[in-house]
């Protein structure tokens, strides 16, 4: 059986409560990694303490920028009130000591989910101020970053151009979940980043709205096949097959699914062009 890396999902979160052992079980039997992605203290430390205890778990450690303000989040799958954290690198320090992290992140820019009565300006300046600490963060582990972006690819480009330009260096990293359209994705491919196709990538195009996925389907055809990496952000965005279910990692083959269609390649070839692109990426990964 081909073995498959869901790079991006958060099997360490409550949405598995119950039955995280089975989900675990049902994706070895699959032959699935996963990277367990954090996105504050807590999830970042439960997410090393899987990778930890199952072999076919890594982690990736870091502050989502929806966590630096408290502000309602109601999403299709979750409703929940975000808590304001800052950066603590003492404390992602010692997370960063396990061999099982692979990554830092998710961390980013997000003007989606903007507190109400705040200046989104504003809170653009403290997400930019934290990005570049785990960016820092990153280099200083010498691990890749994975960047969250929402409603503001024009930022994330604007922001990591001046940072590489400044650190005379490049970033090494993901932009998760994309969905931007080919002329961003351009840009980020030349800054030398990968890009995360979700189960997005499998969602019929909506009659009032069909632009987002035509957008998508024109970045997953031109993307080039050493820069795409696929994943689930379980427990969220299942696809399209088990719409109206909870995500679990092991659906990521729905996505290389998707991608083989699009491509014109086989299932087995993408697959084998996924694992090689992640780990390549994340070369932490055994």
């Amino acid at each position: 059986m081909s073995t498959l890396i869901d790079t991006h999902c958060h099997i360490q979160f409550q949405g598995y409560k119950d039955d995280r052992n089975e989900v675990i079980s049902r994706c070895i039997k699959k032959n699935v990694i996963m990277n367990a992605v954090g996105t504050q203290m807590d999830t970042s430390k439960k997410a090393m303490e899987l990778a930890e205890q199952y072999d076919n778990i890594y982690a990736t450690i870091g502050l989502h920028p929806i966590h630096l303000h408290a502000t309602e989040v109601d999403e299709e799958e979750s409703n929940f009130i975000s808590r304001d954290e800052d950066f603590d690198e003492t404390y992602y320090d010692e997370l960063a000591k396990s061999k099982k992290v692979i990554g830092v992140g998710e961390c980013g820019l997000e003007l989606y989910h903007v507190p109400e009565g705040q200046n989104s300006d504003k809170i653009l300046d403290k997400q930019k101020d934290i990005l570049g600490k785990q960016i820092k963060f990153a280099k200083k582990h010498n691990l890749p970053v994975v960047f969250h972006c929402r409603d503001a690819y024009n930022e994330l480009l604007e922001y990591l151009k001046l940072v590489t330009s400044d650190q005379g260096s490049p970033i090494t990293g993901v932009v998760h979940c994309y969905s931007s359209n080919w002329e961003n994705a351009q840009q980020f491919i030349d800054l030398g980043l990968y890009l995360g196709f979700t189960g997005v990538l499998t969602f019929p195009a909506r009659k009032t709205n069909p632009q987002p996925t035509i957008d998508l389907l024109e970045v997953a055809k031109n993307i080039p096949l050493d820069r795409f990496l696929i994943e689930t952000d379980a427990p969220y965005l299942s696809p399209q097959a088990y719409r109206g279910k909870r995500c679990e990692p092991w659906m990521v083959e729905e996505v290389a699914k998707k991608m083989a269609e699009i491509k014109q390649k086989s299932v087995e070839e993408i697959m084998e062009l996924s694992v090689n692109n992640a780990k390549n990426l994340f070369t932490n990964i055994k």
